[in-house]
């Protein structure tokens, strides 16, 4: 078919297929696009459109499919390559690479499966196969049956593939299916004398261990060997790993500090009441109904600023997998107390753990912070303390358990050498408190905590670890408030000088007293997530603010700032409220009115740039008054050759060597993406091998001055190995305000892209770096 006819047929294709996401006629919508693709198998425009309606509906692995399938059709496709990228960080994980690459852990579970397998455990189930290493590891000891199962359909195809890659097909039965699933004989003929496992998480039992441990005890392995009986291993079963001790150790870090806590009370002038509590999605409550995942996870090692250990290590809990009875008390267990006496005096941030996995008597892995390893930890972070200062002479409280299989630390309490108590507000069981120290001490402590009755009005407002660390960023809201009073000061002079005049004089917000004779200046904030820019432009004057936050919860939270900082009622308005369509946020005031400033978020928490955002400045540009300003105005990216083998690890597993000569690399690396996102540069273990150079400017305002595709020179300050370009933004409020995603205080992460051909470079050489942005993605490519 001729090419502008198959342009038209694409047009129409597509605009029918709008038309029946909007009636929702799924059924039709895909039907039409099954016949689109018979009729042209190699369209990779028709095969990413099909991809990206599939990936909305929320069938990943299937759009992945037609993603991987335009960019093998048009390997120069954009559209298709980015939107493969994203999909493939969902369906396998980064840390997939990161394990496959660390030869320590892979020799010492190959080690443990070996040792098993030739003592006569030769029935084998790999619980959440990943790739299939594990299994091939028993088959290779010498297994007569191995049978892997791995719920995600990717990792299942991949480890099929890596199987017979491998020659093992025959050897291996591979089930696309949770292991709690499987029956007997209808999956697997008998009851396997040993499961293989890793489906551990930083905190040990988030994946679900033990359930599927005491799921396969019951139904799908052997009976364990008893205490003093002898006999051939073949006769019972076992699981590696045999048992785990989980440590714990309390720390200072300002880093896990401003992403969890919000630690001012005044942002730009505007003050946070005191009944508003801001909550990280990682703080856990007793009471809480939903089940989330209690913690979060940090590289301690690499965590920015590094970290205060106020304890020694102490341990939390043991499990033994090896012991059925065990695993099913550890969720109907009560709390365990425990009293940690502190060693340095420092701020209690967090709560960090790890664990010790023993996959027999003879082979053992640790996830400590101090161990090199592919491993996270647990972070749980303190909430609630009166005073968060610690010293010697003191004891950090608190109750461990193994709730909703995740491990549990509540009720983080200090119990003061000064005979005072600081309890967390979860923290109310009288009777359990008594064991931690002097009798009538406790008591009055108690006497105290249950009288003080708190605050009905009470607002929890939870925010993102990036919401809080945005809150407690002072130089961006410092920045905004600064440029938005210059726009507005240019607008009209005068009045605003009257309206800060009177705010001055009468140390509150007072945002159109005296002024209601004329209009407003309107303000539209169409930032992502909580946002408090709305309110402090309502405190520069006459001025209509409008917040695009979509969740009631911050729009109440929102509202008692408000109020707490003597906002007439209805000045902050909520805009999706008044907006029919949530898709086209992008539009006028009113129908006579234009906006003033307009604020967009152009930088991703990742360190990406957001989607479509030239195309959301060109309709703002449409949208403002003359002399209004989007903010911000522009943006310069910056970005330095590194030498980082970390970020070549994290990227894509090196070889076969890793994997104990296993042919692995090949297959997962098919899901390799160019650009690592998440990285704190300021703590990356890289070697700069250039200064610091602008690659690309984004200029929202004038968009003639934009260089979406350039060439940059870059001169070597040392020699080395490039394997990454680590990148990160300057966004201008306006020529004098910028703020630096890469700063201390930035709530922004950065990203890097990784080469797939490291090379070298010498001193004093210059390369030219070939950029080019299209949408939210961004490609560096190295002419030397």
């Amino acid at each position: 078919m001729k090419k502008d006819k198959r342009e038209t047929f694409q047009y129409t294709l597509f605009r029918w297929a709008e038309e029946l996401d909007a009636l929702s006629r799924t059924q039709d919508l895909l039907g039409c696009y099954e016949q689109a693709m018979e009729l042209f198998p190699d369209d990779e425009v028709i095969c990413n459109s099909m991809g990206e309606h599939l990936f909305r509906m929320g069938f990943r692995d299937e759009a992945a499919g037609y993603f991987r399938k335009a960019v093998k059709l048009n390997p120069d496709f954009s559209d298709a390559k980015e939107n493969f990228y994203r999909v493939a960080n969902w369906l396998v994980e980064r840390w997939h690479f990161i394990m496959l690459n660390d030869t320590k852990r892979n020799t010492i579970y190959n080690a443990a499966i070996q040792k098993a397998v030739c003592l006569g455990s030769k029935s084998v189930l790999d619980i959440g196969a990943g790739t299939g290493i594990l299994s091939m590891f028993a088959k290779k000891a010498g297994a007569h049956s191995v049978y892997a199962c791995e719920l995600s359909k990717t990792m299942f195809e991949l480890a099929c593939d890596v199987v017979a890659a491998n020659k093992m097909e025959a050897g291996i039965q591979l089930l696309h299916m949770k292991s709690l699933d499987i029956e007997i004989p209808k999956h697997i003929p008998e009851r396997v004398s040993l499961v293989v496992t890793e489906t551990v998480d930083a905190g040990l039992f988030g994946e679900g261990i033990v359930e599927s441990l005491i799921h396969a005890w019951e139904h799908l392995l052997l009976q364990p060997k008893t205490k003093g009986e002898n006999g051939n291993c073949e006769k019972y079963g076992k699981v590696i790993p045999a048992s785990a001790v989980i440590f714990g150790m309390a720390v200072e870090c300002a880093e896990i500090r401003r992403h969890h806590r919000v630690g001012i009370k005044d942002v730009a002038g505007i003050c946070l009441p005191t009944n508003v509590k801001f909550q990280s999605p990682a703080y856990s409550s007793v009471d809480a109904e939903e089940t989330v995942e209690p913690y979060t996870t940090e590289k301690m090692s690499r965590v920015p600023g590094g970290y205060l250990a106020l304890t020694e290590c102490f341990e939390i809990m043991t499990v033994d997998f090896n012991n059925l009875q065990e695993l099913k008390s550890l969720a109907t267990k009560k709390p365990d107390k425990i009293g940690i006496p502190v060693i340095k005096e420092g701020v209690l941030d967090a709560i960090v753990v790890w664990f010790e996995l023993q996959l027999d008597d003879e082979h053992s892995l640790s996830t400590s912070p101090s161990e090199e390893t592919c491993w996270e930890q647990a972070v749980y972070p303190v909430h609630d303390l009166a005073d968060y200062w610690i010293k010697p002479g003191d004891q950090v409280m608190m109750e461990v358990s193994c709730q909703d299989c995740y491990l549990r630390i509540q009720s983080i309490s200090v119990f003061s050498s000064d005979h005072e108590m600081d309890v967390g507000t979860s923290f109310t069981k009288s009777k359990d408190l008594l064991s931690l120290g002097n009798e009538a001490e406790l008591c009055s402590a108690l006497a105290n905590l249950q009288t003080s009755t708190p605050d009905s009005a009470e607002q929890i407002c939870v925010l993102e670890s990036t919401e809080i660390a945005l809150l407690n960023n002072v130089p961006y809201h410092e920045g905004f408030k600064t440029a938005m009073r210059k726009v507005l000061s240019s607008l009209t002079p005068e009045k605003l000088g009257q309206a800060m005049d009177t705010q001055c004089q009468n140390n509150e917000i007072n945002c159109g007293s005296g002024q209601n004779d004329s209009e407003p200046f309107y303000v539209l904030d169409v930032s992502e997530g909580f946002s408090v820019l709305p309110i402090i432009a309502g405190a520069l004057g006459q001025v209509k603010p409008y917040s695009s936050v979509e969740k009631d919860q911050h729009r109440i939270t929102l509202d008692l700032i408000s109020e707490a900082n003597h906002f007439p009622k209805e000045t902050l308005e909520f805009w999706l409220k008044h907006v029919e369509d949530e898709s086209a946020v992008l539009q006028r005031p009113k129908s006579d009115k234009l906006w003033s400033i307009i604020i967009l978020d152009v930088i991703e928490p990742s360190g990406l740039i957001q989607q479509e955002i030239m195309e959301k400045a060109a309709i703002s540009r449409c949208l403002l008054q003359s002399g209004g300003k989007i903010f911000p105005q522009y943006v310069l990216m910056f970005g330095l050759l590194v030498e980082s083998q970390t970020l070549v690890e994290e990227s894509a597993v090196q070889g076969a060597e890793r994997t104990l000569g296993f042919n692995i690399a090949p297959f997962i690396n098919q899901f390799q993406v160019p650009i690592r996102v998440f990285l704190d540069l300021s703590s990356l273990p890289c070697i700069p091998l250039s200064q610091p150079v602008e690659l690309l400017r984004l200029d929202l305002m004038t968009p003639y001055l934009n260089t979406s595709n350039r060439e940059v020179k870059v001169r070597i300050c040392k020699s080395g190995q490039v394997t990454a370009i680590p990148f990160w933004y300057h966004m201008y409020l306006d020529d004098e305000i910028m703020l630096d995603t890469s700063s201390e205080a930035s709530h922004w992460k950065q990203a890097a892209v990784v080469l797939d051909h490291p090379f070298r470079v010498e001193m004093g050489d210059e390369l030219v770096l070939h950029v080019q942005h299209h949408k939210s993605n961004v490609s560096i490519t190295v002419k030397q």
